[in-house]
């Protein structure tokens, strides 16, 4: 392949074109017309507006992004995450063109993008699951049976679901119709399906995901676990590898688990299986995956492999390089996903200009942005506005790093989640190790935050003072006279 468009925008456009450009492959950006002055618009080799703001204008059309590749002669498409990525006929439609796509093939993507014919995929492959049914229903007395055989709590998720939409925990039997309504209603809102069914709700449950790669020449291998127990609002905001959890046997058996998810979907690329490990560490596949992930940098960082340069690799025929032996834990790696939002309010989008836009250097900091100072954060899209990255020998040295880097990060015009990141990596919860994914719930309050807040700004005014002082005194020596 000599020349790839990637279907995205943002900081994953110009982080995947950041590695063809080191394999020698041109790139192809395509934007909508917010987004025309766009890091990855100018570091692109050749950009194509698509159309306006909205997605549904620019960014999720499909036969716009397959007519500008036959235009431009290109190769191959990388979808990124988001938007088209996990759009089984976007796929397929690039496949009848003849254009390589740089990730699963179609059918992959539409068994694993359906959380039911998932769990039906896998059953004959000894992968532990969630007790609960296997089925879609609506029927509101028929799901009351359901949850009094497994008991309460339960869980409704939408069955073509995802971010935490179309999900309701259900504690007692009266609550039950109430959210099944409002679980359909979401779900068909979010995705045009209502489909939804009920499983068994974990208690305490970390969020284990393991990183897998797959050529097409049969070999599949685990690339470790990443924990992304940390979150609001169902979405991951703060991710680690590897897990504190997790031992060599536990790793091991989570790991080869996730190999036997990829073979049930006959998986080529990269993916990611994700699972809920309860407080007695079993584990449950929760769902696959089938691209990129937001949080791929601590891989590539624990491992030393650039997994969008094997995207395009396997995606081109080869073969793995490497195999599960060569494969070692090099050190320990911390994502902060650095959202335009305000911790203080709810964690509710912030948009506007951003006057000013440094991001931290250094060594043991790594940055994936798509900003710029003096660019508008806009309102059309996810607010994320780059991946924090830090890593270390030791997790604490990979948490003191992510503490050094947010208080060098800066950023005016716009809230961000930087705060929320300094009180996760300064809880107490967090740096034992001892947190499951209600840490929000359990742990956080904006009181708390605006307290920390407070209590540094008193601190930063009586340095002030105290150095101003200082000052005077060096000022009021009077000097001697010949």
């Amino acid at each position: 392949m000599k020349k790839i468009l990637v279907a995205n925008r943002g900081e994953i456009a110009l982080r995947v074109m950041k590695t063809l450009r080191k394999m020698g492959i041109k790139s192809v950006a395509v934007y909508s017309e917010i987004d025309r002055h766009s890091p990855h618009v100018k570091f692109a080799d050749e950009a194509v507006c698509l159309g306006k703001a909205t997605s549904n204008e620019s960014y999720l059309r499909a036969d716009k992004i397959i007519e500008v590749c036959k235009e431009l002669g290109v190769d191959g498409i990388h979808p990124g995450y988001g938007f088209l990525s996990e759009n089984a006929s976007f796929a397929e439609k690039i496949e009848q063109n003849n254009i390589t796509f740089i990730g699963p093939k179609s059918k992959a993507i539409r068994v694993m993008g359906d959380k039911l014919a998932a769990k039906e995929a896998v059953k004959s492959y000894k992968i532990p699951m969630v007790p609960g049914i296997e089925e879609a229903i609506t029927d509101i007395e028929k799901a009351r049976n359901i949850a009094s055989e497994i008991g309460y709590p339960i869980l409704i998720k939408a069955s073509a679901g995802g971010g935490g939409k179309g999900m309701r925990v259900v504690t007692t039997e009266s609550e039950i119709e109430s959210q099944m309504k409002r679980a359909i209603s979401e779900a068909e809102s979010a995705f045009g399906d209502g489909s939804v069914f009920i499983e068994k709700y974990v208690g305490s449950p970390r969020h284990i995901e393991i990183q897998i790669l797959a050529d097409t020449h049969g070999n599949i291998l685990y690339l470790f676990e990443r924990e992304c127990s940390v979150q609001r609002r169902h979405q991951k905001v703060v991710e680690e590898a590897p897990s504190v959890l997790l031992d060599n046997e536990l790793r091991k058996a989570m790991g080869e688990a996730a190999v036997r998810v990829a073979q049930a979907c006959d998986y080529v690329g990269a993916g990611t299986v994700e699972f809920l490990m309860d407080e007695n560490k079993n584990f449950y596949f929760l769902e696959m995956n089938t691209r990129l992930q937001v949080e791929h940098p601590v891989t590539e960082l624990i491992t030393g492999i650039d997994l969008v340069e094997q995207q395009v690799k396997v995606a081109r025929g080869e073969k793995l390089a490497f195999s599960q032996e060569d494969l070692k834990i090099k050190c320990h790696a911390l994502e902060l996903r650095v959202y335009a939002e305000d911790p203080l309010n709810d964690f509710l989008p912030s948009v506007g200009l951003l006057s000013k836009y440094q991001p931290p250097k250094g060594v043991g900091i790594r940055v994936d942005d798509g900003f710029e100072e003096g660019m508008e954060v806009p309102i059309y899209y996810d607010p994320m506005l780059s991946k924090l990255v830090t890593y270390g020998k030791s997790r604490i040295e990979a948490i003191q790093l992510m503490l050094e880097a947010i208080q060098q990060y800066q950023v005016e015009g716009v809230a961000t989640t930087l705060p929320f990141g300094k009180f996760v990596c300064e809880h107490e919860a967090f740096v034992s190790g001892n947190f499951d994914t209600h840490f929000v719930k359990q742990y956080y309050t904006p009181d708390l935050l605006k307290k920390d807040q407070d209590e540094e700004a008193k601190l930063a005014a009586y340095i002030a003072l105290k150095q101003y002082f200082e000052d005077k005194k060096v000022l009021s020596i009077p000097t001697s006279s010949n």
